[in-house]
């Protein structure tokens, strides 16, 4: 069995995560690491887990186990890994940004766990960098194109996420009076998941200038999932077609990510780690949409399926999760 420990335990991501890993063929989960609620059970906090687990919040920083998830908030995970004496075997996954895209920590590097394009590095890493929710959802799109050298032109996109998206913290903008019935832009052409996003795809074909990424993101008035819709000038050398078959091609061993070639919804992902993409080719532009659960795929999922990797664990191993539908 793989002993699995979660730091920063009480969050979203967190709580995802305990719900896969509690039933994980493969995995024991050994300490959820909370400072502020040691003592206190984990189902306390995670009711929908009230029944499946006897675990307690600790708050020791002495941990014996084959992998530490880190579900901190951004930038702590840096000073948060100071502070503990790890095993030298133990695997680590950040759920945070504070490795995506400043990856080496005390000379080690932590590998960009965008699991479909990066699964052979994965396998071998220590250190893995879970990708952000956004960069997630449009990085699926982007990067067969990108990989075959074929996104070049100006890439338009908005995109609408879940209020689990800002995490559990409340704040005005994920209060329920300004979230119900409501629809806002926020970080507009800043949001911080561009800078993953550049990195990766400039890393992914060094031979070309990553193009300019006009990036809109939306706050939805629903709980969880995110939508991306993105447009740019269609290939002059690949037809509609010939662009599907690109795209199933490069995705033929994912277990999780599938083109459809009909329109998507979210509730085709919702509670899943799939992540779906639909293409259309408009007046000489290709339109793209993906759908993935933001806490699924877009985190705590992802982070399952890296870990299965890192592990030799067959990858969807526990992730095979159906969809509410309705």
């Amino acid at each position: 069995m793989i002993k699995a420990v979660i730091a920063g335990g009480t969050g979203y991501t967190a709580g995802e995560l305990l719900r896969i890993l509690i039933n994980h063929p493969k995995v024991e989960v050994v300490a959820v690491l909370s400072s502020s609620l040691a003592g206190e059970s984990v189902s306390s906090v995670h009711r929908d887990l009230y029944g499946d687990t006897a675990l307690r919040f600790v708050s020791t920083p002495d941990i014996d186990a084959d992998v530490l998830f880190l579900t901190l908030g951004h930038g702590l995970s840096v000073g948060y890994l100071e502070r503990l004496n790890l095993p030298e075997k133990c695997k680590i996954i950040d759920l945070g940004n504070d490795f995506r895209i400043k990856p080496f920590y005390k000379g080690r590097e932590f590998v960009y766990g965008f699991s479909e394009a990066n699964r052979e590095e994965i396998r071998k890493a220590q250190y893995v960098a879970n990708p952000g929710c956004f960069a997630t959802a449009i990085l699926v799109s982007l990067t067969p194109l990108r990989a075959d050298g074929l996104l070049s032109n100006e890439i338009h996109l908005h995109a609408i996420t879940g209020s689990t998206g800002a995490g559990k913290s409340p704040t005005e903008s994920t209060h329920f009076s300004y979230r119900d019935s409501n629809i806002s832009v926020y970080k507009p052409f800043a949001h911080q998941h561009l800078g993953e996003i550049k990195r990766f795809l400039g890393e992914l074909s060094k031979c070309s200038e990553v193009p300019k990424i006009n990036f809109v993101p939306l706050r939805g008035d629903f709980t969880r999932g995110i939508l991306t819709s993105l447009y740019t000038k269609t290939p002059t050398t690949h037809s509609l077609a010939e662009i599907y078959t690109l795209f199933e091609s490069y995705y033929k061993n994912s277990s999780f990510v599938k083109i459809s070639h009909v329109p998507l919804s979210m509730k085709e992902v919702v509670n899943t780690n799939k992540a779906l993409i639909h293409i259309e080719e408009h007046n000489g532009y290709l339109h793209i949409t993906s759908v993935i659960d933001n806490l699924l795929k877009g985190a705590s999922g992802q982070a399952v399926q890296n870990m299965n990797l890192m592990f030799g664990v067959e990858e969807s191993c526990g992730l095979k999760l159906k969809a509410s539908a309705f």
